[in-house]
């Protein structure tokens, strides 16, 4: 079923002051209606007083959007406080891992509020949440009740450079019910929270572990959802690759071992010296709406982007021979992250000499400041909240 546009939302939030939000508010949007009841002041959390302290998904805003599916519609939006989810011990989610979620940033810079491709992000859920057989939601309301939530909180929003606000919406199946099928019932919810820089040390290259022993995924498979389950087999991996001292796990195709694919949390690019290369979307990787962004800006720079396997025996050799200038990840928690070391077969190769490369640089510095607005936005990308 599609919903209409919350217009009657964004025209309520229109006609009042900037940065007021009423305690309690109703907005029509075809059958449903938004409601909103906020925690008095004197009840709210104390904000984080030096936000470049701020570790990475710990720390959480008042509020917290929640919207439930039942009866084949959506039904019951809302934004209240943040607060434990209720579920019946036999939630499907818990035993059939039916869960989908996203990850996306607010960006506060001189008193102005900043999405970046929110709406892609929205499109990305429904994408999961259909490979799973989870309903969809209506993007334009989603986005307006995004929009809503982020107004309430804005002061949450830290300005220092280098920080933001995490947004991670969530979808779960919550039927209580035991038998391997699709749920009738789900919870989509969003929170917020705040985070400090990313590279507190400063931009400085990553290094990772190419896994043989293991595998996150294989054509025809769930890899390319942002599901629960994809994360969850990428944990033993990744804690053995910390163990040996590396940052993340870079992943190998399933079938033969041999091409690579991306890392846990990000798609992965490499320079080679007439040549920006990154894996395609066939089904077993992430289709990031970073690596999105630095294909269509690489493209705008005149640079050649191609969208191929890179064998792991190429990119190595590339390395030793130094056609490999630069290697680097896209994802939203890092934007651009260099990475400087590769250990394969109890082997180390070092790319670009440990250093950050130009291109890799240059792209943060690019993306980040069209995020914050701080850069020219010719694709339309940034939306102001």
């Amino acid at each position: 079923m599609q919903w209409l546009p919350a217009f009657l939302l964004l025209a309520q939030l229109n006609q009042k002051p900037k940065g007021q939000v009423p305690s309690a508010r109703q907005a029509s949007c075809g059958y449903m209606k938004l409601k909103v009841d906020l925690i008095p002041l004197r009840q709210r959390k104390q904000k984080p007083t030096d936000p470049l302290k701020l570790e990475f998904g710990t720390t959480f805003t008042d509020h917290m959007f929640t919207m439930s599916y039942r009866e084949g519609m959506w039904n019951d939006p809302r934004i209240g406080p943040f607060q434990p989810l209720s579920l019946n011990p036999a939630a499907m989610c818990l035993h059939y891992g039916q869960g989908v979620f996203e990850g996306m940033k607010a960006y506060r810079r001189k008193g102005k509020v900043y999405l970046f491709r929110p709406r892609d992000n929205i499109l990305r859920l429904n994408s999961s949440a259909k490979r799973i057989v989870m309903p969809e939601v209506d993007i334009d309301f989603t986005l307006d009740c995004l929009k809503d939530l982020i107004r309430i909180e804005r002061d949450w929003i830290p300005e220092v450079s280098g920080t933001s606000l995490y947004i991670r919406p969530t979808m779960i199946a919550t039927e209580p019910k035991l038998g391997v099928r699709a749920s009738l019932e789900y919870l989509f919810y969003i929170i917020l929270s705040p985070v400090g820089p990313y590279f507190r040390e400063g931009f400085n290259p990553v290094k990772l572990l190419v896994s043989e022993k293991y595998v996150r995924a294989v054509r025809g498979g769930i890899g390319f959802s942002k599901t629960v389950g994809n994360y969850a087999a990428s944990l033993l991996a990744g804690k053995e690759a910390a163990d040996q001292g590396y940052s993340q796990v870079l992943w190998l195709d399933a079938l033969d071992r041999q091409y690579i694919e991306e890392t846990s949390t990000m798609n992965v690019f490499v320079k080679f010296r007439d040549e920006l290369a990154t894996s395609p979307l066939d089904g077993t990787i992430l289709p990031g709406i970073t690596r999105d962004s630095v294909l269509r800006i690489s493209r705008d720079w005149g640079l050649k982007v191609s969208e191929r396997r890179v064998s792991i025996h190429e990119l190595l050799k590339g390395i030793e021979a130094g056609t490999v200038q630069e290697v680097f990840g896209a994802g939203t928690a890092a934007i651009i992250a260099p990475i400087g070391e590769l250990s394969y077969q109890g082997t180390a190769y070092v790319i670009n000499g440990g250093k950050t490369g130009d291109l890799t640089r240059r792209l943060y510095d690019e993306i980040l400041g069209i995020q914050c607005g701080e850069r020219q936005d010719s694709h339309g990308w940034v939306l102001s909240v």
